[in-house]
């Protein structure tokens, strides 16, 4: 029987073991090439260095089949996950129904201002998929010149990473999804589609736990407000409002656990662990954390894959089934990855 706990040995496994690390730079895997994941690198969008960057491409790629939408989200997450060190932050200790939470203040994330600037031209590329933010890169140009590259982002970058994704696996149209500098406006896009049986839209908003959540969904909190349901939401349709979501990529029912990639998650890309419980209805839905709620889940309309969407991701499968790696061989077979049928990313 499969030991689904295994996938964070593995990765506590890569970030001990398989990278090398020191004080000037983080673990961290090259993005693969286009004929084992055909993603181009958001760093491809744009030209110059730090103070002296322009976007070069703000275009998305064609539509995609309805059967290879889900994949292509997820695929596309987990290698950004990967280029930026398989970082994960833990929330499960902070579920709000366990009689020993206490409410956590997070200090700000410190990170190594070498990867700082080396991740510099893909979060630029990220923010080029948004309408209307040229001025956020002007305005990073400026703060890279006065305190050198390795500043951080003064704007913060999360719905620019999600815009970038959608971009990247074909929901370009602003009618499929609306791509923007903030999460708002697409989970309003996702309320207002849910009276609208006509509607074009890619993502449908939905009460946590009234569906099934599956890899390819958007869970998303509010902070100002801390929304607790979409119809709060729904009162302030176009109203600013300080949001954040994240893209779905596994569910652990045994450990109650959602498992998410979000972008700027204290300053990088990570992947989340989500408290959860399994509802009245049978169905896994997170439950509150460290003063937070999910209120919305953004159902993706497009056709369901795999429950093992992450392990089977052309990101991890060309870790565990590189000869390079011979010290991870022993654990492959736990995962429902089939090593035969991989290409090498050498």
């Amino acid at each position: 029987m499969r030991n689904r706990n295994l996938l964070w040995l593995l990765v506590a496994t890569w970030s001990m073991l398989v990278f090398p690390t020191s004080k000037a730079q983080l673990p961290f895997s090259e993005r693969l090439p286009k004929n084992l994941l055909d993603v181009d690198a958001p760093s491809t969008r744009v030209v110059g260095t730090p103070g002296d960057m322009i976007f070069s491409a703000r275009n998305c790629r064609a539509p995609l089949p309805t059967t290879e939408i889900r994949s292509h989200i997820v695929n596309t997450a987990v290698q950004e996950w990967a280029y930026f060190g398989y970082s994960i932050q833990d929330l499960t200790n902070t579920r709000e129904s366990d009689p020993n939470y206490l409410p956590q203040r997070r200090p700000r994330s410190v990170i190594d201002p070498v990867e700082v600037a080396r991740v510099a031209d893909s979060i630029a590329g990220y923010w080029s998929t948004t309408p209307d933010s040229a001025w956020i890169l002007e305005r990073q140009n400026q703060s890279w010149n006065s305190r050198g590259s390795s500043s951080r982002w003064r704007n913060p970058w999360s719905a620019a990473f999600i815009s970038w994704v959608m971009c990247e696996s074909g929901l370009g149209d602003p009618r499929v999804f609306r791509r923007a500098i903030a999460h708002h406006s697409y989970i309003d896009q996702a309320i207002t589609a849910r009276d609208d049986d006509e509607s074009l839209v890619a993502y449908i908003a939905h009460d946590p736990g009234e569906l099934p959540i599956v890899p390819g969904d958007l869970l998303c909190r509010g902070s100002r407000p801390n929304y607790q349901s979409i119809n709060a939401r729904r009162q302030q349709l176009g109203e600013g409002a300080r949001t954040h979501c994240d893209i779905v990529v596994k569910l652990d029912n045994d450990n109650r656990r959602i498992m998410l990639i979000g972008g700027n998650v204290s300053g990088w890309v990570r992947l989340k662990l989500l408290p959860a419980e399994i509802n009245t209805d049978g169905l896994l839905a997170p439950t509150p954390y460290n003063g937070r709620r999910i209120f919305a889940h953004l159902k993706l309309q497009a056709t369901l894959a795999s429950g093992h969407t992450l392990e089977q991701s052309p990101t991890v499968q060309s870790i565990l089934c590189n000869k390079n790696y011979a010290g991870l061989l022993s654990i492959t077979n736990t995962f429902s990855i089939d090593c035969s049928k991989s290409t090498s990313a050498d």
